[in-house]
């Protein structure tokens, strides 16, 4: 059909403009680094700066008085997945039919964390109840469809909060391709709106829309879709413009949210303009692996070290801290005891990711989402033929 149109003469004034059409990017290796990077310093930061107990001290600082002082920053890991997960979900999206979007996102999802809800669930109802809080299997059914937190029913694991605010933005995203406006125009209004919204929220103290909107978030995901607006479309005024605006934003909150977090949390205290500079320098880390000839760097490992990133983020937590309190009952009077403990805490936590990437998302992930693609799609098609079938032919 294409063909056809091309070779049959028209009027100049009726030639449409071919769709636009893109190559298949190469992987971006090093942000598969960039991602395992910032797993880790999440995963540092729950064990080492973290106001827990499990060391055998009052607080996970007084253990590593010195590391503490640097991991206490690996909160901010979450910030850098948010940022990554805008340029990376623009990435995956554009150009692509709604239901394959739904379908890869399912299969990126959902495998890894079926296993992680029933592991950590297990552990926190009957291993550890204590760690529970009153949790029970019922919560863990209602965790399984990653929809708990609108059911009301609390994270078995506490670090899946984050899982919430990505579904939201998978959520806004596959409304603009239902709309069909996945287009540049509308994704540079959503990357000025989304962000200026959740300025108004927080100066008129919107709290229900902010909520709904993850209004002290947005300038990340936003900044994330900028970053790939220009990797994809080229560098202009407008768009490094609306980047740095989102960059401002976005360390502005985190700004007031991680600095407070950090007195709570870690009892360490920590002015916002650090965080505005820490925020900066990862955005800025981001333009520099994604817009420069670093881009083309490829490594086999960092691919491998991509592929752990979400099962370690999923299963680090709740087993690091009981694995951490029971180690420590073992090793903690030797010499060196807590490094030996912390090291095969980290090293046991690899090789569950390994294991669940290998063997459940390496076999589940590819056929769950061609099945969810084409489950959508045959019933698109049935509607289509059934609304046909009622219309009145003319």
């Amino acid at each position: 059909m294409e063909r056809a149109v091309r070779s049959a003469p028209q009027p100049p004034a009726t030639v449409k403009a071919p769709a636009e059409k893109f190559k298949a990017s190469p992987r971006l290796a090093l942000l598969d680094g960039l991602r395992f990077f910032a797993a880790i310093m999440v995963l540092l930061y729950h064990y080492t700066a973290w106001h827990h107990g499990f060391w055998g001290t009052s607080t996970a600082q007084e253990t590593w008085p010195t590391l503490s002082k640097v991991s206490m920053f690996g909160n901010l890991g979450v910030q850098l997945f948010f940022i990554i997960s805008g340029f990376v979900i623009m990435l995956s999206a554009y150009g692509k039919s709604a239901s394959r979007f739904i379908g890869s996102r399912i299969s990126r999802l959902y495998p890894a964390y079926w296993v992680a809800v029933f592991a950590t669930g297990i552990l926190v109802i009957k291993i550890w109840p204590q760690m529970g809080d009153g949790r029970t299997f019922k919560d863990l059914l209602a965790n399984l469809s990653m929809f708990h937190p609108a059911m009301g029913v609390r994270h078995i694991d506490g670090v899946y909060w984050t899982l919430w605010v990505e579904m939201k933005f998978y959520i806004l995203i596959l409304v603009l391709m239902l709309l069909g406006v996945m287009t540049k125009r509308a994704i540079t209004i959503l990357a000025v709106a989304w962000p200026l919204l959740g300025v108004a929220d927080h100066l008129f103290n919107n709290g229900a829309q902010a909520t709904l909107l993850m209004s002290q978030y947005s300038a990340l995901f936003a900044g994330g879709i900028m970053l790939f607006m220009i990797y994809k479309f080229g560098h202009s005024a407008l768009r490094w413009i609306i980047l740095a605006m989102n960059v401002v934003i976005a360390a502005y909150f985190t700004g007031i949210t991680a600095s407070a977090e950090a007195e709570e949390l870690t009892n360490y205290s920590v002015e916002p303009w650090t965080y505005w500079i820490i925020v900066g320098s990862l955005y800025a880390l981001l333009a520099l692996l994604t817009l420069t000839p670093l881009r083309r760097i490829q490594f086999k490992s960092l691919a491998i070290a991509g592929a752990l990133t979400y099962p370690v983020y999923l299963l680090h937590q709740v087993w690091g801290w009981w694995l951490i309190s029971k180690l420590t009952g073992v090793f903690g009077q030797l010499p060196g005891g807590k490094y030996l403990t912390l090291a095969i805490v980290i090293a046991t936590v690899l090789g569950a990711a390994y294991l669940v990437h290998r063997f459940v998302e390496r076999s589940m992930a590819k056929p769950l989402g061609t099945a969810v693609t084409r489950l959508i799609d045959g019933a698109v098609s049935k509607v289509g033929k059934k609304l046909s079938a009622l219309l009145p032919l003319r």
